[in-house]
């Protein structure tokens, strides 16, 4: 059989049996190139990259950004959504490994701290921020300063967002703020039909508070604005490579490609600002 593939490979002309003394290296240039065919396969897989993201992320423009990475390099990649109460766990046992991770700069400290972040590999991405939306069509009020927008809150007849107790960190932002006592008085609810966003466009609520990315992808609602800065009611996230990572070097080259000037106007028209 090994004879007949040398003929195959080396033409024809090859008879082996012409020069005995030489068999043993036609059969070792044979396993070599064998060799060689399965080592390129297996380089061939380890292109792929898993990127692990929550939700503000992946609705902020990074499937796209994904899908023009892959078109450029070849290399595919993998999105992994998950909730953020389960960010952290997954960053560190979940197997396989994911090779690039996104998440609020709160958790990558964590992260970072307890090792699981490539030295060097660290990338603002950028802030979202937390925003008003009504039903399409509805005039859009002035939340420009914290009392026109308490003003317009306490007006709403009911002000959904979402559930706070779920481990979503947007969510505790907004618990958080309602609670403020400027805001005592506003008829609020945790969204029954999703998220804050979600709850509006399915008919719930006049008003919702939602991150802004997740406040786009739904056309029966429409997004008023940011809420006044002084609120700090906003995510500002990073990206890195983990020391787990399968494929460091596709995964660090990722990163790269998506917070390069380029990629800004991917995430702006999603909801995200990256640092400036």
């Amino acid at each position: 059989m090994s004879v007949v593939i040398i003929r195959w490979a080396f033409g024809s002309n090859f008879n082996p049996e012409l020069i005995p003394r030489r068999r043993r290296l036609w059969k070792c240039a044979f396993l070599l190139l064998t060799s060689a065919v399965f080592f390129s396969c297996i380089r061939a897989e380890a292109r792929d990259i898993t990127v692990l993201t929550p939700s503000v992320t992946y609705n902020a423009g990074l499937v796209d950004l994904a899908s023009k990475f892959s078109k450029e390099t070849g290399v595919n990649v993998i999105i992994k959504r998950d909730p953020m109460a389960k960010m952290v766990d997954d960053a560190e046992r979940a197997s396989p490994p994911a090779d690039v991770i996104m998440l609020p700069e709160g958790y990558a400290d964590k992260l970072a701290s307890d090792g699981y972040v490539k030295p060097g590999t660290r990338k603002s991405i950028g802030r979202v921020e937390v925003g008003l939306a009504v039903k399409t069509g509805v005039p859009h009020p002035d939340i420009s300063t914290v009392p026109k927008l308490v003003a317009v809150l306490k007006a709403a007849k009911d002000v959904v967002y979402s559930n706070p107790y779920h481990g979503s960190l947007e969510a505790e932002i907004i618990d958080r703020m309602l609670k403020r006592p400027e805001f005592a008085g506003v008829r609020s609810q945790i969204g029954t039909k999703g998220e804050g966003g979600q709850s509006l466009a399915r008919g719930e609520g006049d008003m919702a508070l939602q991150i802004i990315c997740e406040i786009y992808p739904y056309p029966e609602i429409s997004l008023v604005g940011p809420l006044p800065p002084e609120l700090g009611t906003h995510i500002d996230n990073a990206a890195f490579v983990s020391t787990r990572a399968a494929n460091p070097v596709n995964a660090a080259a990722f990163i790269e490609f998506v917070t390069r000037p380029e990629a800004s106007v991917i995430w702006k028209a999603k909801g995200l600002n990256p640092p400036s």
